[in-house]
């Protein structure tokens, strides 16, 4: 009887198993080939194969390395989705879950990853300086984007002692072109900008600096625009400001000094003063000559031809190379030269804005017996002896001596 009793349990078992067979539910698979096939600085489309009886995909992203459950999560029933407001530059991780059914979920995918692109140079003036798109990462880390590069002068405009950031950027595939040892050509909707900043300590960087503006040039339709944007007090960004103002700044310097100025920022009308020539604006660093020299071992004008930013010449030795002004193993009259181009004579050039009030021209390529110095050395001693708005020179763009360009010129023009 008990071996009966088993044999019909065992019978029952096995037709019990053979009915529940047809219920199973089939493995939802995973989804496989994800891909994309557009990328942009702030978004991408993403597709993959499609999984039999799927009935809707779970796609969730974020920065590479980001926890899943902690993602943006968006559901698809096609097999592609545009993923939004996404960050430029940025390597995001991407995760697709397919749901096949009620309770029949798929595991995840394997990871995709992409990054998405470094967006171009705005060349238009727009309310805030993060939308020129100049700079990535953090605003006031000053990063220059890969779209821009960072140059030089041998010689420097002085401002007050704030140090500079330079840069330019040119739109994709073209490239400034040779045309003397001045100004190159510059093409339609190059920007050029120059970020003025005083450190907390010269003797410690690390202690991070205070970012005052941001000049911008913007070369449209041929012509040459500005416009200042003016940094705010959390550093974050810059907003245009085209009436100027004054903020006070202090900094230590490398001598461990404390200093203190009442920095002008220009308005856009400051801007043409120095900016323009015969009713033109043009730029006044960029110059050739001033960007002839070498930087860690690098000659500054052979990096661009390296790199096809500047074209038209061959090697810089075709190019005058402008004196650095603090070289004391220089001629005097060389560095005075150097200084009084690149500070003066954006004014005082036929077609500045002083030609119709002076004489002089400064000039690095005119002669001295042609620029006037001599005649008017005593003249030129005592504007810039001292500081005084309006009387004094630089006529703008300072609020202090120059004390070491003063020594320099001082000495100078006690020789005639």
């Amino acid at each position: 009887m008990k071996k009966l009793f088993i044999l019909c349990l065992t019978v029952l078992t096995v037709f019990s198993c053979s009915d529940d067979s047809d219920d199973l539910i089939a493995v939802c698979d995973s989804t496989t080939n994800i891909s994309s096939n557009t990328i942009t600085s702030n978004s991408a489309v993403i597709t993959w194969n499609a999984v039999d009886a799927s009935v809707e995909y779970t796609i969730e992203y974020g920065i590479s390395g980001f926890a899943l459950g902690s993602g943006t999560t968006i559901s698809e029933s096609d097999t592609d989705a545009e993923l939004t407001n996404l960050m430029a530059n940025t390597t995001y991780d991407v995760y697709i879950q397919t749901s096949c059914g009620p309770n029949n979920l798929s595991l995840y995918s394997n990871v995709y990853s992409f990054t998405t692109s470094v967006p171009n140079v705005a060349a238009e003036f727009k309310t805030n300086l993060s939308e020129l798109n100049l700079f990535s990462g953090n605003l006031n880390e000053l990063i220059i984007t890969s779209k821009a590069f960072e140059y030089d002068l041998n010689t420097r405009l002085f401002s007050d002692y704030a140090h500079k950031q330079r840069l330019i950027a040119l739109p994709e595939g073209t490239s400034m072109a040779y045309d003397g040892d001045g100004l190159p050509i510059f093409p339609d909707n190059t920007v050029i900008a120059k970020t003025f900043y005083f450190n907390i300590d010269d003797r410690d960087l690390s202690l991070g600096k205070t970012i005052i503006e941001t000049r911008v040039l913007i070369k449209l339709n041929g012509l040459w625009e500005t416009g200042d944007y003016k940094w705010n007090s959390e550093q974050t960004d810059a907003v245009l400001d085209l009436e100027g103002s004054t903020l006070p700044v202090t900094w230590i310097d490398i001598e461990g000094n404390s200093n203190s100025s009442t920095f002008q920022i220009p308005s856009n009308t400051d801007c043409f003063t120095c900016h323009s020539n015969n009713g033109n604006i043009i730029p006044i660093g960029p110059k050739l000559r001033s960007m002839n020299f070498e930087i860690n071992g690098v000659n500054q004008l052979e990096q661009f031809i390296a790199n096809q930013t500047l074209t038209g010449l061959s090697n810089s030795a075709s190019v005058r190379s402008l004196a650095n002004w603090q070289d004391t193993s220089l001629p005097l009259e060389t560095r005075v030269r150097a200084y009084m181009d690149i500070n003066c004579a954006h004014c005082h050039i036929p077609g500045g804005s002083c030609a119709d009030q002076s004489t002089l021209n400064l000039a690095l390529e005119t002669p001295l017996e042609e620029s006037n110095i001599p005649e008017q050395s005593v003249l030129i001693d005592y504007r810039v002896s001292f500081y005084l708005d309006g009387i004094s020179m630089p006529y703008i763009g300072t609020t202090m001596r120059h004390v070491e360009g003063l020594d320099l010129i001082q000495e100078y023009m006690n020789t005639f």
